[in-house]
């Protein structure tokens, strides 16, 4: 990256020859062109009784006395002051891209696995950066999910329980923070946080365009600037820019990424840091790709052309965004993330064989790829197995970009990965939580406290073969120890009744927490 004109730190040697002014000596302990340092003391150009003088002259001043060498502390701790002063310009702060899949699960990547797919730039990512073996969602579902990425907090804290559920407007998301630091801040693609699933036909005016007058539109929430649809879109959609709804052609997430670049593109000839989010509409229902992207997979059913045509134009559009923050000289100073919305919803090749899908707490339905990259920070890529959320981008951000949230809503429910980022802690000191707030109903909940994750009032899993056979009823409480068992097929909480009681203890107190944030208890009163 071109951090602007490099900075001469250098400093003269204190055994530097002296040379002489008009009234001593100086040492160029200074960087060149700093103005001269003069001594009050001159030079004794010959030492005993003063010269016999010519008639027109004057007579020579006596020799003065020789000053006392300087001591080299002194020398020391002026050079160290007088580089201080010209020390180089702390690092710029880092731009930031957050892309978002719908609906792609754990197992739709090449570098997970795929026996079919084809993703060569999220694999060249996977390679690059940081790759999360243990990538979660905060929910099964996609605006909750999208809530838990604006805001570092459960969804269910305020009240976005399902698609289409609004977030509230006195949340403080990440956009609002960063726009008040000084960043330009942008949302491209799916934005489904305003209450709103749009109009059924995405291709006629209006389609599902977020609309200048909406309440919860990206602009309110803290963006500069939007070209956004309410819920998934496909091919030649109608989005909103800027609340104004506007018809595209072409594949959805090369439209979502071709905006993505312009605003991109105008911040990084501007000089100014940046927040992109960029959320495509795929591969979510109904899949409709592009006959060149379908094209790879021409010997599959029809079905499968036009989903893994999907994603072949997301992991295209990935490359892309990639590829132009290298062209602006951005890119090692850009912290890069990738993740899906929720779990696969194409079968098992879309799971990875896990257990359950979208729609459900098992890992199928909130396991799901997450890719970071951020070359000035993680100089080196490597594979992380620590349990890490969509709960956790909002405070990594923010820690990131040293953006301070006034007035911050507490409490969060994700943690600062930056010092996994930096490898200094492999281990997550707080457990994840997950519900499926279902009003009067208990309604199923997990609680991963790794290695173990606890189940409770859990449903069958759907799109997998269920724990009992039908009929029989289904623990109320399960646990699992994912990383040796990360299809949750056999129930431990028998023989661990200790752990089971203290993690059902902990699930129960931050329940008992989201019930209050629901009721309003972590606004400002003036703000309920």
């Amino acid at each position: 990256m071109n951090d602007g004109p490099a900075t001469d730190n250098s400093l003269g040697s204190a055994n530097a020859p002296l040379s002489m002014g008009a009234t001593g000596p100086t040492t160029s302990l200074l960087p060149p062109g700093a103005p001269a340092v003069k001594t009050p003391f001159p030079i004794c150009l010959r030492a005993g009784r003063p010269r016999r003088l010519s008639n027109n002259s004057t007579p020579t001043r006596p020799r003065q006395p020789r000053p006392p060498p300087m001591k080299t502390p002194f020398i020391f701790l002026l050079l160290v002051t007088v580089a201080s002063g010209f020390a180089a310009a702390p690092t710029p702060r880092p731009n930031v891209v957050l892309i978002m899949a719908d609906d792609q699960g754990w197992g739709d990547t090449g570098y997970n696995g795929h026996p079919e797919l084809k993703t060569p730039h999220l694999d060249q990512l996977a390679a690059s950066g940081l790759r999360f073996n243990r990538f979660y969602t905060a929910h099964f579902n996609c605006s909750p999910t999208r809530g838990s990425i604006m805001t570092g907090r459960h969804p269910d804290r305020y009240g976005t329980f399902s698609p289409g559920a609004p977030i509230r407007a006195q949340e403080l998301t990440v956009a609002r923070v960063l726009q008040s630091a000084g960043y330009a801040t942008g949302h491209f693609g799916k934005w489904h946080l305003n209450g709103k699933n749009g109009d059924r036909n995405t291709t006629a005016l209006p389609g599902r365009a977020i609309l200048a007058n909406d309440p919860l539109s990206p602009g309110k929430l803290g963006f500069d600037e939007w070209v956004s649809a309410d819920n998934f879109f496909d091919l030649d959609p109608v989005l909103g820019r800027n609340g104004v709804p506007e018809k595209f052609q072409g594949d959805s997430s090369d439209v979502t990424t071709d905006e993505a670049l312009k605003f991109i593109r105008r911040r990084a000839a501007a000089a100014q840091p940046f927040l992109a989010v960029v959320w495509f509409g795929s591969p979510h229902v109904p899949h409709q790709a592009l006959p060149a992207d379908k094209a790879a997979y021409g010997a599959l059913p029809e079905a499968d052309q036009n989903y893994y045509g999907e994603l072949t134009a997301v992991d295209r559009s990935v490359g892309r965004l990639r590829a132009a923050l290298r062209e602006l000289r951005i890119a090692d100073n850009t912290l890069l993330w990738y993740n899906s919305d929720n779990g696969g919803n194409a079968g098992p090749k879309s799971t990875g064989n896990l257990r359950g899908s979208k729609g459900t707490l098992w890992e199928g339905g909130l396991r799901v790829p997450g890719l970071v990259e951020w070359p000035a920070r993680i100089p080196r890529p490597f594979v992380s197995e620590m349990p890490c959320s969509t709960l956790d981008i909002y405070p990594t951000v923010l820690a990131a970009t040293g953006a301070v949230a006034q007035n911050q809503i507490l409490p969060l429910d994700g943690i600062n990965l930056l010092p996994h980022f930096d490898r200094q802690t492999e281990t997550r000191t707080q457990a994840l939580p997950f519900w499926n707030h279902a009003g009067a109903q208990p309604g199923h909940a997990a609680w991963l406290e790794w290695p173990y994750k606890l189940h409770t009032h859990p449903v069958a899993a759907r799109g997998a073969k269920k724990s009992k056979p039908a009929g029989e009823p289904i623990p109320a409480v399960q646990l699992y120890d994912v990383s040796k068992d990360p299809k949750e097929t056999t129930d431990l909480a028998a023989q661990e009744p200790a752990r089971v009681a203290r993690m059902t203890a902990a699930l129960a107190a931050w329940q008992a927490s989201v019930e209050k944030s629901l009721a309003g208890a972590d606004y400002p009163a003036a703000a309920r």
